[in-house]
């Protein structure tokens, strides 16, 4: 944990800089303070006897009502978050950005509180949890937001596909349309904010090199040290995101 001295000199930079344009990554670390788990900190939901096979392209493709089983009983715990104090201090750093800046938000997390907190424009890379999309690419279904529970996985209504969840599962590529808005806003970025990130997941992982390549300072905010530490990161603060995030952004 940082000294008292070096999170005043912390907020303090943040605060008074000039940033143009902010770029902030989220991860699971940032929905903890809401009740929700991380994927593979201590009980995480990659960690845990059921998911000892993660979910993949090829189980979607092999096993899609397994996929459903897997992530069905999710959508309760979605419901019943709120939006915490992390995610509530990214939203009032938005809302006050001066003018001339320009701020992207891209999670990580398929759990909709940084919108429920206010946040603008969120970029999902991972696609969301309350949505269900058709399985069939060339379907034209638009995702639609769903809360139901499913142990089978349902069929479209229009082509006869099964739905899934409108999530990115490992070894899928990301929705166009998210990539290309964060690979845009990291092109000319001057700051990099992380957050609640293992930095272990591709092609996310990779964006603090990018940010660093256009020249901005990075800076990871984080429970636990990163395994090896990304030498692109000027600097790493440890601690809680709903306790950091409040204080290095007030003002």
């Amino acid at each position: 944990m940082e000294s008292d001295d070096e999170l005043l000199r912390l907020r303090e930079k943040l605060r008074t800089t000039a940033w143009r344009q902010v770029v902030v990554l989220t991860g699971a670390g940032i929905s903890v303070a809401s009740g929700l788990p991380t994927y593979r900190g201590p009980g995480g939901l990659w960690t845990r006897p059921e998911t000892e096979e993660v979910p993949d392209a090829a189980m979607a493709a092999r096993d899609p009502s397994r996929v459903w089983r897997l992530f069905s009983p999710l959508r309760k715990h979605l419901q019943a978050a709120s939006p915490n104090a992390a995610h509530a201090a990214l939203a009032r750093w938005q809302a006050a950005s001066p003018p001339g800046r320009s701020f992207t938000l891209v999670t990580q997390n398929v759990d909709g509180l940084h919108t429920r907190a206010g946040s603008q424009d969120v970029v999902e890379l991972h696609g969301s949890l309350l949505k269900t999309r058709c399985g069939n690419p060339n379907c034209g279904t638009p995702a639609f937001e769903d809360l139901r529970e499913y142990t089978q996985a349902p069929s479209c209504e229009r082509c006869g596909q099964v739905l899934r969840p409108d999530i990115t599962l490992f070894n899928e590529p990301l929705p166009v349309d998210a990539e290309w808005a964060a690979k845009r806003a990291l092109r000319e970025c001057d700051l990099f904010l992380a957050v609640g990130t293992s930095g272990t997941v591709a092609p996310a992982s990779n964006f603090v090199r990018g940010a660093k390549y256009a020249g901005a300072w990075t800076l990871l905010l984080n429970l636990t040290p990163m395994q090896p530490r990304h030498p692109d990161f000027d600097q790493e603060v440890l601690g809680r995101a709903e306790e950091l995030l409040p204080f290095l952004l007030s003002g």
